[in-house]
C-alpha cells in the first residue's frame, strides 16, 4: 500500500533569507511589505548578479510537490512574488506573477549560474493565483491556476538532483518602493523517489 503524506506547513516555523522590514507570520499566510530595489537574478543580458530579495522557507530533501496561493498589490515594472526553490545562489528557480507594463505575467526564471526568464501573459489581472512545482529526479514542473482546480503545465526545468532544496516563498520589488504580498495555502507534498519505485517493483 503506497501512503502519500501532505504537509499543511505552519509558517511559523520557518526560516528567512532577506527578512523584508515590515512582514506577519500566522499558522497559514504570509503578509509582507515587499523590500524595495531588491531581486534574483544572475548574469545574463543585464551583465549584474543581484540576490537579496525575500525569501521565507524551509529545507527538503528528495522529491515532493508544493503549491501555493499568491494574491498581490504590484505598483511598479518587475514587481513580483511567487514561489522559489533553490539550492544555493547559483542554482534556483522562482515562479509566479511578475508585473510588466501594466500585464500580469505567469513567470519563471531559472538559474543554473546564468539565468533564464520566461513569461506567459495572462487575461485581465486576477486577483490571485496559484502554484504548483514537482520536483522528480533532475527536473521541476511548474504549473499555474487561475482557480486553484484546473492548473497549466508553463515549465519544465533543469534542476540539480539529490541536492537539499530551499523551498518557499518570494518577493521581491526591482525597480519599485515594494507592495503588499500575501502568500495562503503552502503545502509540501512528500513523493516517493521515482527510481527507487522502480527497484522495488523490479526485485519484488
Amino acid at each position: 500500500m503506497l501512503i502519500i503524506i501532505i504537509f499543511k506547513q505552519k509558517m511559523n516555523k520557518m526560516e528567512w533569507y532577506n527578512a523584508p522590514k515590515n512582514y506577519t507570520v500566522e499558522e497559514e499566510k504570509l503578509i509582507m511589505e515587499v523590500t524595495p530595489l531588491s531581486d534574483y537574478w544572475r548574469k545574463t543580458h543585464y551583465g549584474f548578479t543581484v540576490d537579496d530579495g525575500s525569501f521565507y522557507y524551509e529545507t527538503r530533501g528528495g522529491e515532493f510537490e508544493v503549491s501555493l496561493k499568491i494574491t498581490g498589490e504590484y505598483k511598479t515594472r518587475f514587481d513580483q512574488m511567487g514561489l522559489m526553490l533553490r539550492i544555493d545562489e547559483k542554482h534556483w528557480i522562482k515562479t509566479g506573477i511578475e508585473y510588466v507594463d501594466g500585464v500580469y505575467n505567469f513567470s519563471a526564471v531559472v538559474t543554473n549560474d546564468y539565468s533564464s526568464w520566461n513569461v506567459i501573459a495572462l487575461k485581465g489581472k486576477p486577483k490571485s493565483i496559484w502554484i504548483k512545482a514537482i520536483r522528480r529526479i533532475d527536473a521541476v514542473e511548474i504549473f499555474y491556476s487561475l482557480d486553484g482546480k484546473i492548473y497549466h503545465m508553463s515549465n519544465l526545468a533543469y534542476f540539480p538532483e539529490n541536492k537539499p532544496a530551499m523551498v518557499g516563498m518570494m518577493a521581491a520589488s526591482p525597480d519599485g518602493q515594494g507592495f503588499k504580498a500575501i502568500f495562503e495555502e503552502f503545502k509540501i507534498k512528500h513523493l516517493p523517489d521515482e527510481r527507487r519505485l522502480k527497484w522495488l517493483k523490479e526485485n519484488k
